[in-house]
């Protein structure tokens, strides 16, 4: 086996590994549970996704309105009807800071985290701010997308697995999917960011302007101070992405490789 081979097969098992890891598994395992115990249907939800949702927990943001004997365990906190978020890694967060929210009662302002296949964080008092000044909920922004991710991610996943096996060109083509991952991502982020701005309502009490909110960096939103910035899932997209690239590469070596022996 010649040592282009051998890289791009390693390369691209740790780039499945992480993908696999941080995405696939605990979309697939916890799929849909923050909607089903919106819809009061949590006896629906599998024992193995209340074991895979606290596992992937471990070290994530709690809202300070979580009660503490339920931080960490689904059951309880299903029970104690605390803020319950997607468990796959978070790409992006956005934090808002202002006067009636002091630092000793929300040291980080109230953060969000977007996540492929939904949202985590203070997601209730966010969609209160939104509601403030006339924007819609949360939840609005990209339902379909954040419904069949589970779904894109397994076949991604598969798409891995086959790359590393078999030499067929067009797995090269695919695989260009995962290195394009982190901007597919900015590309609806900041798209769907741009729709709430532009559709705000009269329902708010505070009326506003249509705006583009802040896609990177800080901003000011009302009487708002926002942050938006990378998370942790966003690092491990540009890993990915690296690493896919840097096996399609070697796998484009080994091929011509293998040509010119033949």
């Amino acid at each position: 086996m010649s040592s282009s081979k051998i890289k791009y097969k390693i390369f691209a098992g740790i780039a499945l590994g992480i993908l696999l890891f941080w995405f696939t598994i605990p979309a697939v395992l916890t799929h849909d549970i923050p909607d089903l115990v919106r819809e009061g249907k949590a006896d629906k939800i599998p024992e193995i996704a209340y074991k895979v949702w606290n596992f992937y927990q471990k070290g994530r943001y709690v809202s300070p309105n979580t009660p503490k004997d339920a931080v960490g365990d689904l059951k309880k906190m299903i029970e104690e009807n605390a803020e319950i978020g997607a468990a796959t890694a978070p790409i992006w967060y956005v934090s808002l800071e202002a006067p009636n929210y002091p630092k000793d009662a929300f040291p980080e302002g109230i953060p969000v985290y977007y996540h492929f296949d939904g949202f985590s964080g203070d997601i209730h008092e966010m969609n209160t701010i939104n509601h403030f000044i006339g924007m819609d909920p949360m939840e609005r922004g990209a339902p379909y997308l954040r419904a069949i991710a589970p779904y894109v991610l397994v076949l991604l996943s598969f798409a891995y697995v086959l790359f590393i096996l078999y030499d067929w060109k067009i797995l090269n083509f695919i695989m260009y999917i995962a290195v394009l991952l982190p901007v597919i991502f900015l590309g609806f982020y900041a798209y769907w960011l741009y729709w709430f701005g532009h559709h705000m309502h009269d329902w708010g009490a505070f009326k506003i302007k249509p705006f583009m909110p802040t896609v990177f960096g800080d901003g000011k939103v009302a009487q708002f101070t926002t942050h938006s910035y990378p998370t942790i899932g966003f690092w491990l997209l540009i890993a990915i992405s690296v690493l896919t690239l840097l096996a399609i590469v070697s796998k484009n070596k080994a091929l011509r490789q293998k040509g010119k022996e033949q």
